[in-house]
């Protein structure tokens, strides 16, 4: 849970960081030839609905949540070192979201390289691989949200795409830091 808190300060920090030093948009092959579309209930309710679906998991099978915690752990500090090194301008032709006090904790929008809607589902996907109907599930819905934050403006094609392979990395890192946790993980598979 440390590890968790300290990835979510770093996220703060980074978030902070890029409302600040946010520098010009760029264009994009799928944003200039993609409308706008309202994506707003897939981009919130969508990802609320995702981690209480995880968390519900977590709770049915109570030796998976070390390994589940600390890969998100990773994953968010990684994604905070990620975004203060590409601070790109979010599009400029975007759907209009209104954050709400709680996502305002959490984001700017400015935090764009790599997409987290896209990524964590894809994280659980390679967590819970054993699983067919997880992993399924989970790829659907990382691909769901990848296509809502394109067709949304929210994020560029490169934002998305990267997030696969960088999540990827992200998964094996997890792996061989916390062997012990991922070997708990699998003992009940």
């Amino acid at each position: 849970m440390i590890l968790l808190a300290a990835s979510l300060f770093a996220n703060y920090f980074a978030n902070v960081y890029v409302a600040i030093r946010a520098s010009n948009s760029v264009t994009d092959l799928i944003l200039d030839n993609v409308p706008v579309i309202n994506i707003s209930w897939v981009f919130f309710q969508g990802i609320v609905l995702f981690f209480l679906f995880v968390i519900w998991l977590l709770i049915r099978e109570p030796n998976k949540i070390p390994f589940v915690i600390k890969s998100v752990a990773i994953f968010i500090l990684i994604r905070s070192i990620f975004i203060t090194l590409t601070h790109l301008a979010v599009p400029p032709q975007r759907s209009f979201l209104n954050w709400g006090n709680v996502f305002d904790e959490f984001t700017s929008g400015n935090d764009l390289f790599f997409s987290s809607h896209t990524g964590m589902p894809f994280l659980m996907a390679l967590i819970f691989w054993k699983n067919k109907r997880l992993r399924v599930f989970f790829i659907c819905l990382s691909i769901l949200f990848g296509a809502s934050v394109l067709l949304g403006h929210l994020h560029y094609s490169i934002d998305v795409f990267a997030a696969f392979f960088i999540t990827f990395g992200i998964w094996h890192i997890a792996r061989w830091l916390f062997s012990k946790d991922y070997k708990l993980f699998l003992d009940e598979e």
